[in-house]
């Protein structure tokens, strides 16, 4: 019970807070600060005010960001573990982004050279092709 409300409210909040509107609102907020500094002195108080506020704010959208942001990220690595898992990719992929940083980039690595092999595969296939071709261009015009 607790969890749902706590992720509706940090949807909510995080969805609002990158809507355009809300960047006005924050802009207008700090230039009526700014504007009232002179009605008072540019106290220590008129600083603590919007130093606090501000500071309170960030250290909560941290959090609503972080969990948002957490959940996306776990919904996506859920929809790329099943295209794997239903395709004819290796599953061995399944479940990577629970490894280390360097054994994740180990993986990386081997994909990448596998797909360079792959790509220099390809390439020799379409030269032998193109070297057919033209071979068998050269019978055909000689006949």
């Amino acid at each position: 019970m607790i969890e749902r409300l706590f992720t509706s409210i940090a949807n909510r909040v995080a969805h609002m807070a990158g809507l355009p509107p809300t960047f006005a609102a924050c802009v207008l907020i700090v230039i009526a600060w700014g504007a009232s500094g002179p009605v008072f002195g540019f106290s220590d108080t008129w600083q603590l005010v919007i130093n606090t506020g501000t500071t309170i704010i960030t250290f909560l959208m941290v959090f609503l960001i972080q969990n948002t942001q957490n959940r996306d990220g776990a919904a996506i690595q859920a929809k790329l573990d099943e295209l794997i898992r239903v395709s004819r990719a290796h599953n061995h992929f399944i479940g990577i982004e629970h490894l280390t940083e360097s054994e994740v980039e180990e993986i990386r690595d081997k994909c990448e050279r596998a797909a360079k092999r792959h790509d220099r595969k390809i390439a020799e296939m379409a030269a032998k092709k193109a070297v057919a071709g033209k071979t068998g261009s050269r019978k055909k015009a000689a006949a």
